[in-house]
């Protein structure tokens, strides 16, 4: 099963836009999103997903219940952290920042979380993944970039939005299989 993973777009719909074909080209059977969409206007690009949505409040969103109201359209969007088991039965935690989910020791394979805009891909001593997407938005440090996850092998990979987006290949790092 294929998952895309994106977060902190900050409203920047060019990249939010970009995110949606990269999930769609690549048919990804559920979308994640780790918090700071920000803006109800940030919600009309997620409607031309092909898939469901499962999504966190982050630190900065504007207007809670306008996004609440919204999002009930395209998929879920709940406060962190909070779990996600996908069709193929692969656990998800997600929260938007990374100390949300210290001390949680219930059964999960895979975390994701964002907050830093620093991707990363990482395990830790139990095996499980662990994935922050960086920064849709590009904002910070002006690489917007999503993850794109193959449930059966734990194969992640970080896609560069501005390289999709100019016809050249994304470029992967892929995390332990």
């Amino acid at each position: 099963m294929r998952i895309g993973i994106f977060a902190d777009s900050h409203d920047h719909l060019d990249h939010i836009r970009s995110a949606v074909t990269v999930f769609n080209d690549s048919q990804c059977e559920a979308v994640i999103f780790a918090g700071d969409l920000v803006s109800t206007f940030a919600i009309p690009p997620l409607r031309q997903l092909n898939c469901p949505l499962v999504a966190c409040f982050g630190d900065n969103e504007g207007n809670k219940p306008g996004l609440l109201a919204g999002m009930r359209i395209v998929g879920v969007l709940g406060e962190p952290p909070m779990s996600y088991v996908a069709t193929d039965g692969t656990r998800f935690l997600l929260a938007h920042m990374e100390r949300q989910m210290r001390g949680l020791e219930g059964d999960f394979d895979v975390g994701v979380y964002a907050h830093s805009h620093k991707p990363l891909i990482s395990r830790d001593a139990k095996g499980r993944l662990f994935i922050n997407p960086g920064e849709t938005s590009g904002w910070t440090f002006n690489d917007p970039t999503v993850v794109l996850l193959e449930t059966e092998t734990r194969d992640a990979s970080l896609i560069h939005l501005r390289q999709s987006a100019t016809g050249v290949a994304p470029a992967g790092q892929s995390g332990a299989g």
